[in-house]
């Protein structure tokens, strides 16, 4: 299923002896304390309160129907949190308990629980760093490349622009770039796929930054780019909101976004093998995220090319492209 967020069930809300009798349980309350601090899988959340999955997914089926939580859709997992707003009484009552919580036995081991939970998380986003001199074999095949060179492109319309690569990776996407624009900045969370761009592209004399940090938490200033280019990465993330929000802020007002992403495809491997979180986007999904986060005049442009990534048996899988562009308001 694609990165969704859902909104809260629209069941009427549930009255004073119900949210009292939800809330008088010690299993809900330990996981209403963890989702108030981190978005979870039920998976995540199981492991970090120490039971059983069943167990958990009975308590979140209640917590769900009183509207306690709100839930995101990303591939095959579903990610929990509390709900950012659960109602005047819900929120009164859950702020009288909240300063309890501490008080539960469970508390503090389900706190380190979480710890760990989180600590495996990173340990799987450091993915690309161990892979990284071995992406290019990998995951950086197309069918014909005119992805990359059309993506690009499409950010350009006139020269002399500043150009952010989101999500550089090794820098294949930068390289149509070069010598389009009048710099390039590369961004990614990973130093071991920021060398290999520096290596990849050192024989330039164009002008190339390199910065190291998250999409959703880029490292440029309030409008300091004209465009940017995210090739293929937002099917890593966790929130497209987040992300979509950052490019907006710092792109120059009437400056461009463009986006190379999968169709949702059924490749399951490519959530180990390659690190991706999602299994393609819906094209839709990506749009209503950009025009959530301010974008205007959002389209979708069809891909004459193929991604062409290496699976696990050896045999390259043959994924269709799509390509979104949008605007930050001129004002």
């Amino acid at each position: 299923m694609n990165d969704t967020l859902l909104p809260m069930a629209t069941t009427t809300a549930p009255a004073l002896p119900a949210l009292l009798r939800l809330l008088a349980d010690g299993t809900r309350l330990r996981i209403l304390a963890l989702l108030q601090r981190e978005e979870l899988t039920v998976g995540e959340l199981a492991r970090a309160l120490g039971l059983a999955q069943s167990r958990v997914s009975n308590h979140l089926r209640q917590l769900r129907e009183a509207q306690l939580l709100s839930e995101r859709h990303a591939g095959k997992h579903t990610h929990l949190r509390l709900a950012p707003s659960t109602g005047d009484l819900a929120g009164r009552l859950w702020g009288a308990v909240e300063a309890g919580l501490a008080d539960l036995p469970e508390h503090a081991a389900d706190l380190a629980r979480l710890a760990g939970v989180l600590a495996e998380r990173e340990r799987s986003a450091d993915f690309f760093d161990r892979v990284a001199g071995d992406y290019d074999k990998i995951a950086v095949r197309f069918a014909t490349g005119q992805a990359r060179q059309r993506t690009a492109a499409q950010a350009l319309a006139p020269r002399g622009l500043v150009v952010a690569d989101l999500g550089c990776g090794t820098g294949y996407m930068t390289q149509p770039l070069l010598g389009l624009v009048e710099r390039v900045i590369c961004i990614d969370r990973s130093e071991a796929m920021l060398e290999q761009a520096r290596e990849r592209l050192a024989a330039s004399e164009r002008a190339i930054e390199f910065r190291s940090g998250d999409l959703d938490a880029l490292p440029l200033a309030d409008g300091e780019v004209d465009a940017l280019v995210a090739g293929m990465v937002l099917h890593h993330l966790a929130d497209l909101d987040h992300a979509c929000a950052e490019m907006r802020r710092a792109l120059v007002p009437g400056g461009r976004a463009v986006v190379l992403e999968l169709f949702p495809h059924t490749q399951t491997w490519m959530h180990d093998a390659l690190g991706d979180r999602c299994l393609g986007l819906a094209p839709t999904d990506v749009t209503a995220a950009l025009e959530r986060a301010g974008f205007t005049n959002t389209a979708i442009d069809a891909v004459d090319d193929r991604y062409e990534p290496v699976g696990p048996n050896g045999e390259a899988a043959s994924l269709p492209l799509y390509a979104v562009r949008a605007d930050a308001p001129a004002s």
